[in-house]
């Protein structure tokens, strides 16, 4: 795992010199501590393939395979290609083989030798060859050209900018800044799109100007003609036809070969675990391929309903792991003026706190960790795919189940906890006269279109464009044609939530630390497997994640199936009304915060008080205005 950061460019008054490509780097040195290269080269007329632009590549480096080998920036035999790498190709042993055999030689081995190679033979092709998690800068001399690549699903990011015939690139948004002259102009549909998501979706960024490459896409650029496309574009529309006991065999195969190409590393690894499904049966199946005792760590509250480390210990106990456990108080939000620094953009999803400490804390005894990320959205999993179910019965009736909605929100509270029994019944009934997938952006929203018009300033609302927040998770609702709700939902999810709020938690947090995490049920092959399966797959009897109990039940304790789901979340709850309470109310009603221009404050203080006073639970809108606020004073006013 590492840091990437360069610059491409034709006029020579453009060029990015040596000194700022070293800051660009540098900046990333949290990400690749081991080891730095660059490789900086000016413009001059008088190349093999004519006349050559300027590029520079940097790169920090996390080592994980070959220990002594492996420095970047590399090229190839006659250094027509060079790249600079992030991540890890996790077929790289066979790409090689394949390699080798066509007549190439290789000098390390490490993964990064098989990219300059197979980039050599078939160019952008060469991404659709790659199973693994990364972000690639490539300088393409014989076609005069930068090419970038990020993988299918948004594990590793990717930022870059153009200005005129210059191109910037890197890891994190940081190295672009430390370029002079970028400008750092807030974009309000970005703001607008952080307070719907609780992130920036891509591919745009908070700054106006700097995008971020979409997951599965490529981007070419030759100082004159930018194009991005995509490399990865399953047909998600129709679902396979295939029998119960097939489908078990299909996702042991799949999910088996997944963790054992993750366990690749020189270096020491273990695993995040939760007590969930999710990562327990990457623990159980690690277990399974390994004669090295497993390390597990897990996180956890002092609020029970928050802590699940009573089930993680169940599980570690049940497998034998050498587990670790951490404890979050709200004294550990110390560490938030960090958080929001590594970040870069704003981002509120509050479960980073927990991932910073877990990270943390994992680090300090390996160097590679396997989560269970993705399983949810891959087989159902999440509690509002419940609500979506419900949705689709309720549809069926027409009128008769629009009426009833209407009652529920007649009779239901509109306050309480966020997520009351009452309350989730009360946000069900106000959606359900919406279309499927309007409904479903309602219920995931922290701030919907209605509270977004109460909160806007009149002329923050003036600056923003005519295009619609919704519209990322439509394009991706409708990928799935004509199929059910819930496939569609477990898609939109699979390409806007998880590469946008749960890679980016679990890269910045764990790359914060020097930690590569790696996530087996992200293996694209499983991940095209599983969406195209049949819903009846996944959800039985008012519960997801039916063909995972199928293919593993016998690999974890019965109390983990059948105990409920709880989420990775934080106790903002208490906290905004306990020893946080100052912190909130202090960031959000002061002179800076006012002179924003973006909100109403007499909308801020109706939340406050609101939340003070227990009548609703506002700690997700309230957290996204703090770390909106705390952002802009670290990266706009500094």
């Amino acid at each position: 795992m590492c840091g990437i950061a360069g610059a491409f460019w034709v006029d020579p008054q453009h060029e990015v010199s040596e000194e700022v490509l070293r800051r660009m780097t540098d900046s990333l040195a949290h990400r690749g501590p081991d080891d730095s290269g660059i490789y900086h080269r000016f413009p001059h007329e008088h190349g093999p393939y004519g006349t050559v632009p300027g590029v520079g590549l940097g790169h920090r480096r996390l080592s994980i395979i070959d220990l002594s080998g492996g420095h970047q920036p590399l090229a190839n035999e006659d250094e027509t290609v060079w790249t600079a790498f992030n991540g890890e190709i996790f077929n790289f042993q066979s790409l090689r083989a394949r390699l080798e055999g066509a007549g190439h030689t290789f000098r390390t081995h490490c993964d990064t030798e098989v990219i300059v190679h197979l980039f050599e033979d078939e160019g952008v092709d060469a991404f659709a060859h790659f199973n693994g998690m990364f972000a690639i800068a490539v300088w393409d001399q014989r076609h005069r050209r930068i090419v970038l690549g990020r993988d299918r699903l948004g594990q590793k990011p990717l930022y870059y900018c153009v200005h005129g015939d210059r191109l910037l690139f890197g890891s994190e948004l940081k190295a672009i800044l430390q370029v002079p002259g970028v400008p750092r102009e807030i974009d309000p549909g970005s703001i607008d799109s952080y307070l719907t998501y609780q992130y920036v979706p891509h591919p745009r960024s908070i700054f106006r100007g700097i995008h971020k490459l979409p997951p599965g896409c490529y981007l070419t650029f030759d100082g004159k003609h930018l194009e991005v496309a995509s490399y990865w574009n399953p047909d998600f529309s129709r679902e396979i036809a295939i029998s119960l006991d097939d489908a078990k065999a299909e996702l042991i195969r799949l999910f088996t070969d997944s963790v054992k190409l993750r366990l690749q590393a020189d270096v020491p690894l273990g695993a995040f675990l939760s007590g969930g499904v999710d990562s327990s049966l990457v623990v159980a199946t690690m277990k399974q391929l390994t004669d090295q005792p497993v390390k597990t760590f897990s996180i956890g509250f002092p609020q029970k309903e928050y802590d699940e480390t009573s089930y993680a210990r169940q599980v570690a106990q049940h497998l034998g792991t050498e587990h670790h456990e951490f404890q979050v108080t709200p004294d550990a939000l110390e560490m938030l003026p960090k958080l929001i620094h590594h970040y870069d953009e704003p981002f509120a999803d509050s479960s980073a706190i927990p991932t910073w400490y877990v990270s943390q804390m994992t680090r300090e005894h390996v160097t590679v960790a396997l989560s269970g990320d993705g399983g949810d959205e891959l087989f159902a999993g999440y509690d509002r795919y419940k609500a979506v179910r419900l949705a689709a019965v309720v549809d069926m009736f027409g009128p008769v189940g629009r009426l009833g909605s209407k009652l529920g929100m007649k009779i239901l509270p509109a306050g309480g906890p966020q997520k009351s029994k009452l309350r989730r019944a009360r946000r069900f009934a106000e959606a359900i006269a919406m279309s499927p997938g309007r409904r479903y952006l309602d219920w995931i929203s922290i701030f919907n279109e209605t509270r977004r018009g109460e909160l806007y300033d009149d002329s923050f609302v003036e600056q923003l464009p005519d295009t619609n927040p919704y519209a990322f998770l439509y394009s991706a609702w409708k990928r799935t044609g004509k199929r059910d709700a819930l496939t569609a939902a477990s898609l939109a999810d699979l390409t806007t939530y998880l590469p946008c709020d749960l890679n980016t938690k679990v890269d910045i947090a764990s790359m914060a630390h020097a930690l590569e995490c790696r996530q087996p049920f992200l293996d694209y092959r499983l991940a095209e497997f599983a969406i195209r399966l049949p819903s009846k797959w996944k959800w039985r009897m008012g519960r997801g994640k039916f063909l995972l109990k199928h293919a593993f039940g016998n690999k974890l304790p019965d109390v983990i199936w059948k105990r409920r789901k709880m989420g990775f979340g934080v106790p903002l709850n208490t906290w905004f009304r306990g020893q946080l309470k100052e912190l909130l109310h202090d960031t959000l009603t002061s002179e800076t915060a006012k002179s924003r221009g973006y909100f109403r404050q007499d909308t801020v203080e109706t939340l406050l008080r609101e939340h003070d006073t227990n009548q609703f639970d506002h700690s997700a809108r309230l957290w996204a205005l703090l770390v909106l606020e705390l952002w802009h004073r670290e990266w706009v006013d500094a």
